[in-house]
């Protein structure tokens, strides 16, 4: 019996996409598997079934009429019911760049059509399996003037507060867990993303950058050909 079908509970799938054949194959196969399954045809029908359906991974393609893909992904990441869901991208497009802006918005996977559905479930079955493992270190770090809280993964500095994306915050959580320790990018691309997930290294780079412009400069200290540290003296 799968991951899914082992879960106190259905674990819910939307599934984005304007090519029926495609969302009725992806369709039967996670209900297959176990979850439950909400589809829609394009971007703004997807934003509008997320807000009531609030699914805990979201299948996207990137192509689509109404909004594209990386637009829908960063106005799904905007509601804050579905700062925690996975989102994972299904699409023919298979250039760097559109693979560098879909992580840049929160992905957690990306993969190029053709699909191979047995694949698919199994990489899918690992990132509800590797959440569910994760070893809860507890719900908050304060420190150097920051608190980091896992709970509705905010970060606040003084008076002001920052809620970051999913990927963003785990990897800050991470490296604020072992302050001055230094991590290469290869580590962390595991750490933070999974070791079945293959993931550009330049993806912890902009994460990092997008952190920087949000926390202040001082906080992760990049040593060059080595990786990068939380400064606790940030």
């Amino acid at each position: 019996m799968s991951a899914a079908k082992n879960s106190q509970q259905l674990h819910r799938v939307l599934v984005v996409d304007d090519d029926p054949d495609i969302v009725e194959l992806l369709q039967y196969n996670l209900e297959k598997e176990g979850y439950e399954v909400r589809t829609a045809p394009d971007g703004r029908k997807a934003l509008d079934t997320a807000r009531t359906f609030v699914p805990e991974l979201v299948l996207l393609d990137i192509m689509m009429p109404q909004m594209d893909g990386i637009e829908t992904g960063r106005q799904l990441r905007n509601l804050p019911d579905l700062r925690q869901t996975f989102i994972l991208y299904l699409t023919a497009r298979s250039e760097e760049y559109s693979e560098v802006a879909a992580f840049e918005i929160g992905a957690d996977d990306y993969i190029t059509k053709p699909i191979k559905p047995r694949a698919l479930m199994s990489r899918i079955n690992a990132l509800f399996r590797r959440e569910a493992q994760k070893a809860d270190p507890g719900e908050k770090i304060e420190i150097s003037g920051l608190t980091i809280n896992r709970l509705n993964y905010t970060v606040t500095t003084g008076d002001k507060t920052v809620v970051l994306p999913k990927k963003e915050f785990e990897l800050l959580f991470f490296l604020a867990l072992s302050p001055n320790k230094v991590f290469g990018r290869e580590e962390l691309l595991q750490k933070i993303w999974g070791v079945d997930i293959y993931v550009l290294e330049r993806t912890v780079d902009v994460h990092i950058r997008k952190l920087r412009e949000k926390i202040g400069e001082t906080y992760i200290k990049t040593l060059k050909g080595v990786g990068y540290m939380f400064n606790d003296e940030g």
